[in-house]
């Protein structure tokens, strides 16, 4: 998920320390888990969790097919969370078109209009970038500039680079070990990731992927935006928001549980 550069990276901080706090009050009271399946395969990028029927009713965790990511998983029930591998003990890699088809369903999911709606509504009070100016004119501009940096920074991460660089844009949610260890792992992520062969590498993907969407944004941004500052922090920012991502999608499974499990 890429988050425009106008103005957001105050709020993007004070959601990543929330959310954060969620995941660590869970991770911390956390049960051994004893019927949780393990994921080798990738080297470290191991993708465990419960499943539903380890988990109680089938409402509570969307079945998925083994090695596919959950079929239709949102974080607090909003977010799509769509390219998380959990309780899976293999993984077959993703064709060009799953890796397009996948990245589509989340950038094009209800959420990702609403978020680029918040955030267009964030950068229209602040009045980032005057030459927008105000009224219905002006959020539609800075609307179709928030959800042109979401879309394009999606693609270029999570499909288009993965498919050049055949890396694999899921996350292989390791679900076992103590909550530092998770935290590392999900944080790690950020930098390595497998490849459709099954191999361990820098994360390609996300650091050209982003910084492309970075300097694309400077086609539709105002002259003064164009600088490089505003560019490498809006890189920058994006990195960021992915490791709050990835530690989301890390303990999602163990938040799932915990919050949304029926008597």
């Amino acid at each position: 998920m890429r988050v425009h550069r106008l103005g957001t990276a105050p709020v993007c901080g004070v959601i990543g320390i929330a959310l954060l706090f969620v995941v660590s009050s869970v991770a911390a009271q956390q049960e051994p888990a004893t019927s949780t399946p393990s994921r080798e395969s990738h080297g470290d990028a191991s993708s465990t969790a419960s499943t539903a029927s380890s988990t109680g009713p089938a409402s509570e965790a969307p079945a998925s097919t083994p090695g596919t990511p959950t079929a239709d998983d949102r974080i607090f029930k909003v977010m799509p969370n769509f390219e998380t591998v959990e309780g899976s003990p293999t993984a077959p890699p993703l064709t060009v078109g799953e890796k397009f088809t996948l990245t589509a369903k989340g950038a094009f999911d209800p959420f990702e209009f609403a978020l680029a709606g918040t955030l267009a509504g964030l950068s229209q009070a602040e009045d980032s970038d005057p030459t927008y100016r105000q009224g219905a004119e002006g959020y539609g501009k800075r609307y179709a500039a928030a959800f042109a940096d979401l879309a394009i920074g999606n693609f270029m991460s999570g499909a288009i680079l993965p498919a050049l660089l055949r890396e694999d844009p899921r996350y292989f949610q390791l679900g076992k070990g103590t909550f530092g260890h998770r935290f590392a792992y999900a944080l790690s992520r950020i930098f390595v990731t497998p490849t459709d062969a099954g191999h361990i590498e820098f994360n390609y993907s996300e650091f050209l992927g982003n910084a492309a969407a970075a300097g694309i944004s400077n086609v539709y941004s105002s002259p003064e935006d164009r600088t490089v500052g505003n560019t490498v922090g809006s890189f920058g920012e994006q990195l960021g928001v992915d490791m709050v991502g990835n530690e989301l999608k890390e303990f999602w499974p163990d938040i799932r549980r915990k919050m949304f499990r029926k008597p």
